[in-house]
């Protein structure tokens, strides 16, 4: 979740907490019977909040788990790649040595 995303959701929530408890104040009733309601929904929104909150650390986690996975398999893999490489262009390297060796026997002769 991005850190915008996140802001989005809490201004939401936050809104929607506002909301409801002027709703419930507002609403005709007993004041022991709407201090019950807001203590209910506080507790609501509580538990709301607290499963969303564990939900998006899960989904982070797994997200940051398969990202490590992707990120080692693609760094072997260049690794590997770059032996490869290396190991071409000493071979090559080892071969323009020995035809310069070659041609520097010929020029001594």
């Amino acid at each position: 979740m991005s850190n915008d995303s996140g802001n989005v959701f809490l201004a939401l929530l936050t809104g929607a907490a506002i909301g409801a408890g002027l709703g419930i104040l507002y609403a005709p009733d007993e004041g022991i019977k709407t201090r019950q309601r807001i203590k209910d929904k506080a507790l609501e929104t509580k538990q709301d909040l607290a499963e969303r909150i564990s939900h998006a650390t899960d989904e982070l986690t797994r997200t940051a788990d398969t990202k490590k996975v992707e990120f080692e398999q693609k760094l072997e893999s260049a690794l590997s790649n770059m032996s490869y490489k290396a190991d071409d262009i000493i071979a090559t390297l080892e071969r323009k040595l020995e035809e310069l060796r070659k041609k520097n026997a010929q020029f001594q002769k």
